[in-house]
């Protein structure tokens, strides 16, 4: 039995060598269900709450709001939108392989694509709140010779960010897929030899493969990936955070 666990397959190919993969495809899928979901709780808001649906939004701004101003303080609270699409989109991202469909947090470029942006934002705050010649005297503290580490250690941010993510993901379909497919060889051993029907039944419906699946299923589709989630948008804050610090 192959199974595929890592590596977005291409759906379509365009002129000029434009390619569309499971993991855009899936990324837009989850953003037009974000969006869709964002105008519906939103539509017909009044200045007193009404309906379920307008408080169920204030909740989840007010959420986000205190969420990003407890982290970051009162002075960044303009990036609540940008954390709340960010998680949003990346627990959107981890929940559709519930659906059986390919999750786009298992694709490195996707994890690199928001680490990017997290280490734009960190580089602008260093440049604004420090300057360029603050910037690059940091980078020779605490000794000169220490500049090349800390070079590295710059782009060593975003780097690990992107991979602590993607690693999880990825590491969990694995692990899911090798139990599978281990507790289908087990049954095969188990009960394949019964006679006649009794062993082909057990072969054509592996009983072995009932419960302990989903439950992983439910560790590293919902827990782990709230959790991997919680802890990407955590470090971009803090970092986006310190970096705003004078050195």
């Amino acid at each position: 039995m192959e199974i595929e666990v890592t590596g977005a397959k291409i759906l379509f190919e365009l002129p000029f060598g434009i390619t569309i993969t499971e993991t855009q495809v899936n990324m837009w899928i989850v953003m037009a269900v974000i969006a869709g979901l964002c105008i519906w709780l939103t539509h017909d808001l009044k200045v007193k709450p009404t309906s379920k649906r307008q408080i169920v939004a204030e909740f989840l701004v007010k959420t986000a709001q205190n969420f990003v101003e407890g982290n970051m303080g009162k002075r960044f609270a303009f990036f609540t939108p940008y954390i709340a699409a960010l998680f949003s989109l990346a627990l959107g991202c981890c929940f559709v392989s519930l659906l059986g469909m390919y999750p786009p947090t298992s694709d490195l470029n996707t994890t690199l694509g928001w680490a990017a942006i997290t280490f734009v934002l960190i580089t602008f705050y260093k440049f604004k709140t420090n300057g360029l010649g603050g910037y690059l005297k940091g980078l020779t503290e605490p000794i000169f010779i220490m500049a090349p580490m800390n070079v590295i250690g710059e782009f060593s941010t975003p780097i690990s960010m992107a991979f602590r993510m993607f690693g999880n993901v990825v590491s969990g379909s694995i692990i899911s897929a090798l139990v599978y497919a281990a507790l289908a060889s087990a049954n095969s051993a188990l009960f394949g030899w019964l006679p006649g029907f009794l062993g082909e039944w057990a072969n054509n419906y592996p009983i072995l493969q009932l419960g302990l699946p989903a439950v992983l299923s439910l560790y590293f589709d919902i827990f782990s990936s709230v959790l991997q989630s919680f802890i990407f948008c955590m470090l971009t804050m803090l970092y986006i955070k310190s970096a705003a610090e004078v050195e």
